[in-house]
């Protein structure tokens, strides 16, 4: 099994050096953190980083370490979470001296010396979980923080187990992970709460999104808008999923715009639209997806082809 292969690496080398994606959600938090956690209280001899820069609101979850170039040279570098190279949070992730990709997003990039991806699971988080189950045998210990920060990353990729992706199995880990002592409702609100900005655009959001005949909608945040509701980019995440729960709405796209380029946040209930978002310099699930544009011709552009599979798709 190719978790063996990992259990191996992972006991091999006394430095660990864990990457995740940049603009990081709970999953990539939680996968990356969990995995050092996991390693740290199963073998506390060995030096163990996570990397990538701060993101403010998951800084609950867990921080990021400062790690120097020398300490690449004989380590195992382990990338969660993320299908395409040039998104690696600290591009010095192919310095060490093996690499190992574990996600769950389509296979974009194959780096890795080791790969394990499945996209027929939740989230990274849940199988990061797959990989204690197979390493318990081997010294392999989790620990209350470590359950916290998985439950955490299964929570968020799978909208509080409301997506499609969630399936038995995934159930079954998280029902383990809860047996763990840690605080549930204060993880909740730390994922999920917002401040009054957020709510304030979410609010101007649903004031004027417009529906297309086809089932698609999409949204336009200028920096003007953003600067408006004092609202940064990065926050910007939290909208994404204001549409969702609207009657008659088969995808919808955002667009943030920033200084240097347009964030393309795609979002779907039915048509797939990562093969758009691949299109535009981006990638990620058939449901979920992100890219980015440099004007507003291409954003144009963007919703003409969301628009074109919302009125050939058919359940």
């Amino acid at each position: 099994m190719i978790t063996d292969n990992i259990i191996s690496a992972i006991k091999k080398y006394d430095t660990i050096i864990i990457h995740r994606h940049v603009r990081p959600d709970p999953d990539a938090y939680g996968s990356q953190a969990g995995l050092k956690e996991i390693i740290n209280a199963s073998f506390p001899n060995k030096q163990v980083f996570a990397v990538g820069e701060e993101e403010p609101s998951l800084n609950f979850l867990a921080k990021m370490d400062n790690v120097q170039d020398k300490m690449y040279q004989h380590a195992l570098v382990i990338v969660c979470d993320t299908a395409n190279a040039a998104r690696i949070a600290d591009q010095r992730y192919d310095r060490g001296a093996e690499l190992i990709k574990i996600d769950h997003h389509p296979n974009v990039d194959q780096y890795g010396d080791t790969v394990w991806v499945d996209t027929a699971v939740s989230s990274t988080c849940e199988l990061i979980y797959d990989l204690y189950l197979d390493a318990k045998d081997h010294g392999f210990r989790l620990n209350a923080k470590a359950a916290m920060l998985l439950y955490a990353g299964i929570v968020g990729d799978t909208g509080r187990f409301l997506f499609p992706s969630t399936s038995k199995k995934t159930f079954q880990h998280a029902a383990e992970l809860v047996t763990y002592n840690f605080d549930r409702s204060r993880l909740y609100e730390g994922i999920y709460n917002i401040q009054d900005n957020i709510a304030r655009l979410r609010g101007y959001i649903l004031q004027h999104f417009k529906l297309a005949e086809s089932g698609m909608s999409s949204v336009r945040l200028t920096r003007q808008e953003l600067k408006e509701f004092h609202v940064s980019p990065a926050d910007s995440g939290q909208l994404i999923g204001v549409l969702g729960d609207i009657e008659g709405i088969k995808a919808w796209v955002f667009f943030i715009e920033e200084d240097d380029q347009i964030r393309v946040r795609l979002r779907s209930k039915g048509p797939v639209v990562n093969d758009i978002a691949a299109k535009y310099n981006g990638g990620g699930h058939p449901m979920a997806a992100g890219a980015s544009v440099n004007t507003w011709e291409e954003a144009d552009m963007v919703v003409d082809d969301l628009e074109k599979i919302c009125v050939t798709y058919s359940k």
